[in-house]
């Protein structure tokens, strides 16, 4: 045998060995360079096969991993003797029990060790994305944020009897020569340079209005209150008055949530009160009074950041801090929609853009957050969406005395019975902007639905600042409607002017008994 045919005797029988190995039925032979070849494995795809079932592979080896150390896991932490659970397990237990209301929002075929599960998983990939876009993204020119700015102390304090300062404002005519005394209540993130924004002196000098502004506990330079609640409120604004020397009745006016402050001064000093100006009036919106379809009709208006800041002041008001410290506690200053997470109208925008506007809200704002702390307005935020102590319908004008039988009922029906009416006798105004998306229109509608003897003044076209800030001609028609026809301050103390105090009294009298029948 030649040595030729025994090198080719020798190769197919390598072939043939490794065809046996990989238990191949068929060979490709290729010809290169004038020596036979075989490539064994079949179709010519055969490489692409081997590399999807080594990721396949690959993926179950994963997957059964992961069910190991999934086992592992489960029996460290679900085994009561494990050092983990020992350390660990009461602390995390009290808080699951604590957001366990949480579970409500899920549906209810899903269990929540899953579904909450996941939620965190997502939520880490996506602050994760969030910080890889934001080092990597090249900023764009931000136009100069104005910083905060602390004024020098220069507030008037009078001395509560719980050893509180309450500092205040006062303007109009002097207390001698007062027709009418005012008190006005600040809004949130306010303070008592606000009063009522752009209201002219010439105005109150007009109607000779004695107008006395103050700081809410907290805010400004008022001493904080350790334990404030919307009665202590009502106290605070009782022993201003007192101070003040204010000895005749005196009315509340609030925009906003500084209604909330009025309406407390209506239900726990009434005797004191000669009536309420009430703008864009807040309420609980969990009031227990209100309809389904009246809660529906508030909460639909509001942006669902401002939703989710009610939900927190109602459930978690302690993480309301964090969020404040990012925006009007952050020493810089802002808008105020975007700051208290507002949806505005195209009226209330352009006002907000307007340079008066603005220099007024950066100052009221640098006054109000001057104590740099976050506890006021968590506690503000607070009050607003807890337990007031008392509804609105307890401001309801009716008479306390019901017949006790059918002899009481007979006389009460033929005679001329004492009435004892309760609830607030005095006047209450509301005026409303039909276009104000921050306390809508629904809010007041619910209000008179509880208490009919409210006058509403409804104002098309109107947001929730235009008709109260910077608006001379509001202005005058809130104050006429008030107080009638301008007389000036008092000169002396004549028997017309008592004549006049007594004939206004009458009249405010005269509107509780028709609005208690």
């Amino acid at each position: 045998m030649s040595p030729t045919s025994s090198e080719t005797k020798s190769s197919k029988s390598w072939h043939d060995e490794l065809a046996t190995l990989v238990n191949t039925s068929s060979e490709n032979v290729f010809s290169y360079g004038g020596v036979d070849e075989r490539v064994v494995g079949g179709e010519s795809g055969s490489v692409k096969d081997q590399i999807v079932e080594f990721l396949k592979a690959s993926g179950e080896m994963v997957v059964e991993l992961g069910r190991g150390c999934r086992d592992i896991v489960k029996q460290s932490l679900g085994n009561e003797d494990s050092v983990i659970v020992k350390k660990f397990g009461g602390p995390c237990r009290a808080v699951c029990e604590k957001f366990s209301f949480l579970n409500e929002y899920l549906p209810e075929d899903r269990d929540p060790v899953h579904s909450w599960s996941v939620i965190l998983f997502v939520l880490v990939i996506a602050f994760a994305a969030l910080n890889v876009n934001n080092v990597h993204h090249t900023p764009s020119p931000t136009p100069l944020v104005k910083k905060v700015y602390i004024h020098p102390p220069n507030a008037t304090r009078i001395l509560l009897p719980d050893g509180r300062y309450l500092a205040y404002e006062e303007r109009g005519v002097p207390a001698d020569k007062a027709r009418f005394s005012v008190i006005t209540l600040h809004s949130f993130l306010s303070s008592r340079l606000a009063g009522i924004p752009g209201l002219k002196s010439s105005l109150l000098e007009e109607y000779g209005i004695r107008l006395v502004t103050y700081d809410l506990p907290g805010f400004g330079e008022s001493d904080p209150h350790p334990d404030r609640n919307l009665e202590s409120s009502a106290r605070d604004m009782l022993h201003l008055a007192d101070a003040l020397g204010v000895s005749d009745k005196f009315w509340v006016v609030g925009h906003s949530s500084g209604a909330m402050h009025a309406w407390a001064a209506l239900r726990y000093i009434p005797d004191r009160l000669a009536g309420a100006a009430m703008l864009a009036p807040v309420v609980n919106p969990y009031e227990s009074s209100l309809t389904k379809e009246e809660r529906e009709k508030i909460w639909k208006k509001w942006t669902p950041k401002k939703k989710f800041m009610y939900f927190i002041a109602r459930r978690m008001p302690g993480l309301l801090a964090f969020f404040y410290r990012q925006s009007f506690l952050s020493g810089r200053h802002g808008q105020i929609d975007k700051w208290l997470f507002l949806s505005l109208g195209t009226r209330d925008r352009a006002l907000i853009m307007d340079p008066v506007f603005e220099e007024f809200w950066q100052r009221d704002v640098e006054e109000s957050v001057r104590q740099g702390s976050t506890k006021p307005f968590v506690e503000e935020a607070a009050l607003q969406v807890s337990d007031w102590g008392f509804s609105l319908s307890d401001l309801k004008i009716h008479n306390n005395r019901q017949p006790k039988g059918i002899f009481d009922w007979l006389k009460s029906m033929y005679s001329d019975a004492e009435q004892e009416l309760v609830g607030f006798l005095g006047s209450i105004h509301i005026w409303q902007g039909m276009d104000d998306s921050v306390v809508p229109p629904s809010s007041t509608d619910f209000i008179h639905r509880i208490l009919p003897s409210a006058a509403v003044h409804k104002l098309p076209n109107e947001g929730h600042y235009t008709y109260f800030y910077f608006c001379d001609e509001c202005h005058r028609q809130i104050m006429t409607t008030l107080f009638g026809t301008p007389r000036g301050p008092l000169d002396k103390i004549t028997g017309e002017d008592h004549a006049s105090t007594d004939q206004d009294t009458d009249v405010m009298q005269e509107q509780a008994d028709n609005g208690a029948e």
